[in-house]
């Protein structure tokens, strides 16, 4: 009785997530007209996949198995089930029959559709294997899925979305290895600047060196020096060559650091 009435809320907040999901980030690709409903990695991540939908499967499903760990373990989604996981989903079903982005990933009502029936499967299955498996089973369900989610996510999505840059032109492959390899040193994973840099180079092919590719710059640069700095790349940096930082340096860094 109570797996029953687990699948009947599972796919009523999996629909109602679902749709919100889909509907929000096909819009994302229509602001500043209309507003969206979504993350900007959200946005980025998708025309990173450029339309292919093995693409956008694939990055959808590295996140599943994270999920779904913590599902099973602390019971809880993470943020990827709405961010990641559903929007690449719903955008996979889609492009499957039709390669046009314009008329599938952009258009809201049929991603809205799309992902209702993305977030009904994906919430019910997580809710209801996490009330199957017993309590003496999570700890070693989790002990397998979160290295296998660990290896997606570290080791063959940053290969992956590498791949996609390079496929996407000389300058968009460029800029792709060379924020991949500042991001896989600065934060632990090279996704984000491959990312950034597929933004970066598509812009710079569609719209030249203009004001606002020139502002997008500034501003990766931007964060990858606050995020070098309050993560204490720039002092490790200095160590791994065998100097002494600056005490400058350090009191710098104790301004910013809570003890």
């Amino acid at each position: 009785m109570d797996l029953i009435v687990i699948l009947f809320k599972s796919v009523i907040i999996g629909g109602l997530l679902g749709f919100a999901a889909g509907v929000g980030a096909a819009r994302m690709f229509h602001a500043p007209q209309t507003q969206g409903l979504g993350a900007f990695r959200t946005l980025g991540e998708m025309n990173a996949a450029e339309g292919d939908p093995a693409s956008h499967f694939s990055f959808g499903l590295g996140f599943f198995f994270n999920a779904w760990a913590s599902a099973v373990g602390a019971g809880a989604f993470t943020q990827d089930v709405t961010h990641r996981i559903i929007p690449n989903w719903a955008a996979a079903a889609l492009l499957v029959k039709d390669k046009d982005v314009t008329k599938t990933m952009h258009d809201p009502k049929k991603m809205g559709i799309a992902g209702a029936i993305a977030g009904i499967i994906t919430v019910t299955f997580l809710n209801s294997t996490a009330a199957a498996i017993p309590e003496s089973l999570q700890v070693t369900a989790v002990a397998v899925l979160v290295p296998a989610a660990t290896i997606l996510i570290n080791t063959v999505m940053p290969v992956l979305f590498w791949l996609a840059a390079l496929d996407a032109g000389k300058r968009t492959g460029f800029w792709g290895t060379l924020f991949g390899g500042l991001s896989q040193l600065v934060m632990g994973n090279a996704v984000p600047g491959v990312v950034l840099g597929i933004l970066i180079g598509k812009g710079v092919d569609e719209l030249g060196w203009t004001r606002m590719t020139k502002g997008m710059m500034a501003a990766i640069i931007l964060l990858f020096v606050f995020s070098g700095f309050f993560r204490g790349f720039d002092m490790q940096l200095i160590e791994s060559f065998k100097m002494t930082v600056p005490n400058w340096l350090n009191n710098l860094h104790d301004v910013f650091t809570v003890k």
